[in-house]
């Protein structure tokens, strides 16, 4: 996986535990204060996307994770 991929899928992946942990109408529902985890991974990723930073991505690349697929094609 690349870390574009393994960055999305984590947020997605933060999305729904926070949403199932916030909303009451879940079984595994904690506290309605985890919705603000939701906040934050939303407005991570809004500044991600102005910013073109994202601090998951220094972090994985740290880590050793491929930038790019060896497959990618590359554009002209």
């Amino acid at each position: 996986m690349t870390i574009t991929r393994i960055t999305r899928t984590m947020a997605g992946a933060f999305v729904l535990l926070s949403l199932a942990l916030g909303v009451e109408a879940s079984p595994v529902f904690h506290s309605s204060h985890w919705l603000w985890f939701t906040v934050f991974v939303g407005v991570n990723l809004f500044q991600s996307g102005l910013s073109n930073w994202c601090l998951m991505d220094k972090i994985l690349v740290k880590l050793g994770v491929a930038e790019s697929s060896p497959c990618a094609k590359t554009r002209g």
